[in-house]
């Protein structure tokens, strides 16, 4: 009889295919803070993951591609969540620790 070279194991569901994603908890988990502006969600980005330029709001600069740096949405906004989303800025780290 002929071998079979089909996998014998179990297969594993989508759902746990995204638990056991590595990746994402490299990059860092969303969280919220809560500034003088309102309520912002705010979520890392690692220097790995940085793939383009972006203009921070906080002191005008370039956060170069390879930069570690944070993206900040509004938590609070009154247009919505999809459109609190579309608004998400990325921050130096350090301009978003001194924002008030």
């Amino acid at each position: 009889m002929p071998r079979s070279n089909r996998p014998r194991g179990r297969r594993s569901t989508p759902a746990e295919e995204e638990a056991l994603d590595v990746a994402r908890i490299r990059l860092g988990m969303k969280s919220t803070a809560v500034k003088r502006s309102g309520t912002w969600n705010v979520q890392p980005v690692s220097a790995a993951s940085a793939q383009k330029a972006y203009v921070c709001p906080g002191c005008g600069g370039e956060v170069p591609p390879g930069t570690a740096h944070v993206v900040a949405w509004r938590a609070d906004g009154l247009m919505g969540e999809a459109a609190d989303l579309a608004d998400r800025r990325h921050w130096h780290q350090r301009c978003w620790s001194i924002q008030p």
